[in-house]
């Protein structure tokens, strides 16, 4: 079985930021000439996510809503305390919750994607910052 392995940096803004990499996850893809196995997207950062969505607008402002509602922002979360200065907590939980990877099949060299479906980096924290990304594909 064959390995290739992609590096991606992308500049983010944090505060549920959501930057779609379907198009450079399936570069790295055809980069690799394989034909099928599996594609592992990570991120290398606790407060931030990479997940698959529907990739519209109403979706993405949905997202951040939710993670507003469910994770809120709040000075009280214990990295908060003990990390003076830092009020990212809740970027962090977030971070645990959705998880740092996805992997997705691949056939005939393209990634078997649902119609609607994309894969998207998700930056929880609250400051702008450069954000790591390996895309490793497995296959043959």
């Amino acid at each position: 079985m064959a390995v290739h392995t992609v590096s991606l940096t992308i500049r983010m803004v944090g505060d549920t930021q959501v930057d779609n990499i379907t198009k450079s996850v399936a570069d790295a893809l055809a980069g690799s000439n394989l034909k099928a196995g599996i594609v592992t997207v990570f991120v290398k950062h606790t407060t931030a996510s990479v997940m698959i969505i529907e990739d519209e607008p109403g979706i993405r402002a949905d997202t951040k809503t939710f993670w507003d509602r469910l994770v809120p922002p709040d000075p009280r979360w214990q990295h908060n305390i003990v990390n003076l200065g830092e009020e990212n907590g809740h970027s962090h939980l977030r971070g645990q919750l959705q998880g740092p990877s996805v992997t997705i099949p691949f056939t005939d060299g393209v990634l078997l994607l649902g119609i609607w479906q994309r894969i998207v980096v998700v930056d929880f924290d609250t400051r702008a910052r450069m954000r790591e990304l390996v895309v490793q594909v497995l296959g043959e």
